[in-house]
């Protein structure tokens, strides 16, 4: 869009696009009640929508959002769709095949595949879009999806069986009765809202705020290559061992903390201008704390999961994940194009403020079926 020169404002409103990821829970009953006919209840339905993935990423290869925006915001919605059903069965995937003290360390291998994909996705794509039209790295894009349902049919099913519900009243209603009867359900919906608001404010206009100080996309896409290689390989070895051996609650806090201090980077470098060297740190220490935050958030979604309902329960928590990343990032682009790039990010690290205070209520909260925090 910005190489179509499409107005910043417009840019800011596509984040709706990912309106899926919001409401994901009203269709996840349905992914714990059905089983499809080949691979189990959950590699079954990762493998379906990772062949949809990759016809929809395909047929938007072959749209301009310069001539047609409304019609690639539609595919990109229908993306969004089978992209948020495909987390949808991972995440209960990973709650069945790991025991609850694994967590921590299944929550950083899953930001580290997180971490590859946007490697893949952003950093090699905008590096090939020097070098090909955006038709041909969609394409790319699209093929990668394929390579990935091989790596499904080979995955094992959780290897504790857990009895689907029966019908669709099982599937609906049961998850939200068990998990709103719990002691300060309301209070931990809120902290999951409130957490990492001001890192999806701030992720939500980075790319354009490269371009705008005048780097190329090759230049950002290999310090973004560079920086998300090494956060994968820090979080890999030691994030979900500081998890373990801190517990959730320190964590949460320690990488919150991180991470809020991190966005300040970025007004900084909006104060200095165009800087090589202090953009590749900005970068890197900002994709080290967000994986950082992440694994221990991920890990405290999945540790108040009921196995039985593992799809429909996750889906709910992390769908008020994707409310400050869909909804309240949504004008971001008109607020930052109204204080400025400086004040923009310091309004971000703010933004970060009340979710962190919330912490304060951690030992108050009842953490079903785990062994965690």
């Amino acid at each position: 869009m910005t190489d179509e020169k499409v107005n910043l404002g417009v840019v800011g409103l596509f984040s709706l696009v990912g309106m899926p990821y919001t409401f994901k829970f009203a269709w996840a009953p349905l992914m714990d009640r059905f089983v499809p006919p080949f691979l189990g209840r959950r590699r079954g339905w990762i493998f379906i929508t990772q062949i949809c993935l990759a016809g929809s990423v395909a047929i938007l290869s072959f749209l301009s959002p310069a001539s047609n925006p409304w019609r690639v915001a539609m595919f990109a919605v229908v993306i969004a769709f089978f992209s948020a059903s495909q987390d949808i069965v991972i995440d209960a995937y990973r709650r069945e095949v790991l025991r609850d003290e694994e967590l921590g360390l299944g929550s950083s291998m899953v930001v580290n595949g997180y971490r590859v994909g946007m490697l893949i996705a952003r950093a090699f794509a905008l590096v090939l879009a020097d070098r090909m039209p955006w038709h041909f790295v969609y394409l790319l894009l699209a093929a990668t999806f394929v390579l990935m349902s091989a790596i499904t049919i080979l995955a094992p099913e959780p290897s504790v069986k857990v009895v689907p519900p029966r019908n669709l009243k099982e599937a609906v209603i049961d998850p939200f009765v068990e998990y709103f009867h719990r002691k300060a359900a309301i209070e931990v919906l809120l902290f999951m809202l409130l957490y990492k608001i001001g890192d999806s404010m701030e992720a939500n206009l980075t790319t354009r705020f490269y371009l705008e100080l005048g780097f190329s996309k090759t230049e950002v896409g290999t310090i973004i290559k560079t920086s998300i290689l090494a956060a994968t390989l820090i979080v890999a070895f030691i994030g979900g061992v500081v998890i373990l051996r801190w517990g959730l609650r320190k964590s949460l806090w320690v990488f919150g903390i991180f991470q809020a201090m991190t966005i300040l980077g970025f007004a900084v470098l909006a104060h200095i201008g165009k800087s090589f060297s202090v953009l590749m740190c900005v970068i890197a220490a900002d994709n080290l704390a967000s994986a950082m935050g992440t694994s221990a958030f991920i890990a405290f979604m999945a540790s108040l999961t009921n196995r039985r309902f593992t799809a429909t329960q996750y889906a709910l928590l992390s769908s008020l994940v994707g409310v400050p990343r869909v909804i309240l990032s949504a004008p971001t682009g008109y607020l930052a194009a109204r204080v400025g790039w400086t004040n923009y990010f310091v309004f971000c690290t703010l933004a970060a403020v009340p979710g962190l205070l919330l912490l304060l209520r951690f030992r108050k909260w009842h953490e079903p079926e785990s062994s965690c925090g």
